[in-house]
């Protein structure tokens, strides 16, 4: 049977719940389908914002035959034969491509898309959950619109509770909407599990099926966050078999793989640091291969990166100190520069003292007054 989540998606934007500032009277894709406008956009927001639904609306509005490819199992060979597909020469519709998570892309898969979307015989509708300033190649972000989804408020989960038709009292409703933390999909899923294996929806039935090995590793869910603790608190002690452990929990429960080399990229200098300055060299040559290969062998590169890290000696040193500087910058504000290493490109500020008594390797403290002597680095 087609899934709970599926059967109740809306078709129009008079359905859809949220996103106000996207789909609200007047607004960018409100217009956009209203005018029967056709661009490339790519929708940056949470699981379960309503990515996947406004792609099919925006799809259908305009009467474009739209393709569904997810970019963790899609290639260059899907892309070609959506493009090679022949259109029927009484309607020629437009081919629209929704490609979900973009992210997991790497760089070659974007480079191979980007011609079609240039010329026109793709119009482009990406779907992420990760920045796509960092995750889109510029050529082909620079030819889309870049729309941001935000998590559903609670007023909106209600309202998409209700909508499932379940009748579900106030109390277990509440506890819901809370657990799904603004992603209706994850709400729904509980929904329908909840009353295949215990026929009603209480908050006790609704807690036994979130304790259930059938819900899946949800990248916003607790599980997430004590997996990359523990991963980085393995490496932070020095524990290579831990941190490769926790890595590989991640990378089979279907976490992206550049987010755990971004994670490596901090570490090298929040932890490291001083101590082995090579390892940010290392770490940022992980995240480039891991862009460059993707899944599965990247694993490799990240076994690789993990095991150097967590092996390196370790020196926060650099971290603490900008952690103490950024505290006094919190505290005091803006001091005021010594006047002698501020910038005097006109008369007016050299005759104020700007610049004056400057010299290149001086030993004085060039801290602002308030600060003179003040030591963030140890």
């Amino acid at each position: 049977m087609e899934p709970l989540a599926s059967r109740i998606r809306p078709k129009s934007l008079k359905e859809f719940v949220g996103q106000k500032h996207l789909v609200g009277s007047g607004k960018p894709l409100a217009v956009a389908i209203r005018e029967k406008h056709l661009f490339s956009f790519i929708l940056w927001g949470p699981p379960g914002s309503g990515k996947t639904t406004l792609a099919r609306i925006y799809a259908k509005a305009l009467d474009a035959e739209l393709y569904e490819l997810s970019a963790v199992s899609a290639g260059k060979d899907d892309i070609r034969k959506i493009v090679d597909e022949k259109r029927s020469q009484a309607t020629l519709r437009p081919k629209a491509l929704f490609l979900d998570e973009i992210h997991r892309f790497n760089k070659v898969q974007q480079d191979y898309l980007l011609p079609f979307v240039e010329r026109g015989d793709l119009t482009l509708i990406g779907a992420t959950t990760e920045n796509p300033s960092f995750e889109v190649i510029a050529p082909l972000l620079s030819r889309c619109r870049v729309f941001v989804l935000y998590e559903l408020s609670d007023d909106e989960m209600k309202k998409i509770v209700d909508q499932t038709g379940f009748k579900i009292d106030d109390t277990p409703r509440d506890w819901l909407v809370a657990m799904a933390n603004g992603d209706a999909r994850q709400a729904i899923t509980m929904i329908e599990n909840t009353s295949k294996l215990y026929g009603k929806i209480t908050l006790e039935t609704l807690k036994n099926t979130l304790q259930s090995k059938t819900l899946r590793y949800d990248k916003k869910g607790e599980e997430h966050y004590n997996t990359i603790s523990a991963f980085i608190k393995s490496m932070r002690a020095s524990q290579p078999d831990a941190a490769l452990y926790y890595m590989a929990r991640m990378i089979d429960a279907g976490e992206d793989p550049k987010f755990i080399a971004r994670r490596m990229v901090v570490f090298a200098s929040e932890d490291i640091g001083m101590a082995q300055p090579t390892a940010l060299v290392v770490a940022n040559e992980v995240f480039r291969a891991v862009e460059i290969i993707g899944l599965p062998e990247c694993g490799i590169n990240l076994a690789h990166g993990v095991a150097y890290l967590a092996t390196a000696k370790k020196n926060r040193n650099a971290y603490n100190a900008y952690m103490s500087a950024m505290k006094d910058v919190k505290e005091f504000g803006n001091l005021p520069v010594p006047l002698k290493i501020r910038n005097a490109p006109t008369k007016l500020m050299k005759d104020l003292g700007y610049g004056e008594g400057y010299e290149k390797y001086t030993k004085d403290d060039l801290l602002p007054e308030k600060l003179k002597g003040k030591k963030y680095l140890h």
